[in-house]
């Protein structure tokens, strides 16, 4: 091609991006001639290396295809194939060993779910046979699932747990080279997946409401395709998002010029006291939202429920039958009759006061050791550290694990140290681990909420407002 491509990236990652938005958006067409990597590369400033890497990248997506001397052009098919995972869930737990005290899975208790046994034999006993034909949402279930869903959305499907409904939403709306934004830090599934499909993730920073309003509308400027925010519990922080906060979201998506498509994922469901907010009760056309019910009802019934523009619900329906299908609805039968049983009612309400006790037990345990951490709910604490690997190894030496914070950052280098800590096992103060951890940490002084900014620098909240300052 003739003009210059316009880049602003140069990274391999960036260039293959760039690459790739082009080709889906029409301005390169199957056949078209790319740049020489010597031409593009003294175009941009940078190694030939660097342009090959990308040339590479997109070569593995499907996108271009290499014709020895006669240069490298757009493939005639440009449906790129998914890569492998990159390795930041795997990196949580590289070398772990058995320890007396696992805080680090995220997970909830075991003792504080419904018991499934009495209605699991009730559903078996009373359902009658099915058949491929059926709809695969059980129609009861859809209507009772309708009936406190927080957007107008058109469709509704059920699907097997919460990653699975976020990589279909992904899926359905996010093509190789785009990009899109998360919350900084966010749950390391999440960026694993974009990376898995040729998306390119823009970090946003946060604070005790989540998603900072300025910089996301900063994000939007970039044209991402889609944004992947946790409303409640944000994992890893237990950030909840106010209904101001979700309102003024709105309010920027709708004046951008970018159609943007929000997903939604509410992991914790009835387990946290937070209402389940949507901004798609202003925009229902172009926000996908994501209920699990594997928190507060069973990980083993791998159910959540997904909502979205009837197209797009139509669209994972459709992809899915090519897969497994639909989930069992024997399941679908069994999380109807729980949502409805007042015993199963019981210990879910049970479930989010102890978690709660929990959680404030082991922030109070913390604050008396000179540890403050923000204001949160659901199964995490998220601890400011000095040093991680320090606090990793003091912890370890004494029996216990948590999650490394590393992962949970977009970028791999320059964020703040910190450690996730699970409440779900603590059943009384966590005063062992306070202890080590504030061995780990800096003084503190003022209550403050600290997360990583996209640009390097974290910032932080004290009750006379937001300032920044440097990562170490």
């Amino acid at each position: 091609m003739s003009r210059p491509i316009e880049i602003d990236d140069p990274t391999p990652a960036g260039i293959a991006g760039a690459i790739a938005r082009m080709i889906s958006s029409g301005e390169l067409a199957p056949g078209d001639r790319l740049p020489t990597v010597r031409e593009l590369s003294a175009q941009l400033g940078v190694s030939p290396a660097t342009v090959s890497h990308g040339w590479q990248a997109l070569s593995q997506a499907g996108l271009v295809v290499s014709r020895g001397r006669s240069g490298t052009f757009v493939a005639e098919s440009t449906s790129a194939a998914p890569q492998p995972a990159p390795p930041r869930a795997g990196r949580m737990v590289k070398g772990a060993t058995a320890a007396r005290l696992d805080l680090s899975l995220g997970t909830p208790d075991p003792a504080l779910l419904p018991e499934l046994g009495p209605l699991l034999a009730h559903v078996a006993l009373n359902s009658e046979p099915t058949d491929y034909h059926q709809a695969p949402v059980v129609p009861e279930l859809g209507r009772l699932l309708q009936r406190d869903w927080p957007t107008a959305s058109g469709g509704l499907t059920v699907v097997d747990g919460a990653m699975d409904a976020v990589a279909r939403g992904l899926r359905a709306v996010v093509r190789y080279g785009d990009r899109v934004i998360v919350e900084n830090p966010t749950f390391p599934h999440f960026l694993d997946y974009l990376e898995s499909i040729g998306a390119q993730p823009i970090p946003v920073a946060m604070d005790e409401r989540g998603v900072l309003p300025d910089e996301f509308e900063r994000a939007l400027t970039l044209a991402p395709a889609a944004a992947l925010i946790q409303p409640r519990a944000q994992n890893p922080t237990g950030a909840s998002m106010d209904a101001e906060r979700i309102e003024e979201l709105a309010k920027i998506l709708r004046r951008s010029e970018t159609p943007c498509v929000v997903l939604e994922d509410d992991h914790s469901g009835s387990i946290v006291p937070a209402l389940d907010l949507s901004i798609g009760r202003w925009l229902p056309d172009r926000v996908l939202h994501v209920r699990s019910y594997s928190k507060s009802h069973g990980p083993d019934l791998r159910i959540a429920a997904l909502s979205g523009p009837e197209e797009v619900i139509d669209r994972v329906v459709a992809t899915r039958m090519l897969g497994p299908g639909w989930t069992p609805r024997i399941l679908q039968r069994l999380l109807y009759e729980l949502l409805r049983d007042d015993t199963a009612t019981r210990a879910v309400d049970n479930a989010r006061t102890q978690y709660r006790i929990r959680r404030s037990g082991f922030a109070d345990a913390l604050d008396r050791n000179g540890v403050v951490v923000p204001p949160g709910e659901g199964l995490n604490v998220w601890v400011p550290v000095a040093d991680e690997r320090s606090a990793l190894v003091q912890l370890a030496a004494n029996g216990i694990r948590v999650a490394p914070g590393g992962p949970f950052y977009a970028a791999p280098r320059n964020h703040p140290q910190a450690v996730r800590v699970t409440i779900s096992p603590l059943r009384g103060g966590g005063e062992e681990v306070a202890r080590i951890l504030a061995a780990s940490s800096e003084p503190q002084s003022g209550d403050y909420f600290s997360l990583g900014r996209p640009d390097g620098e974290s910032v932080t909240h004290r009750a006379n407002g937001p300032t920044t300052q440097g990562m170490r």
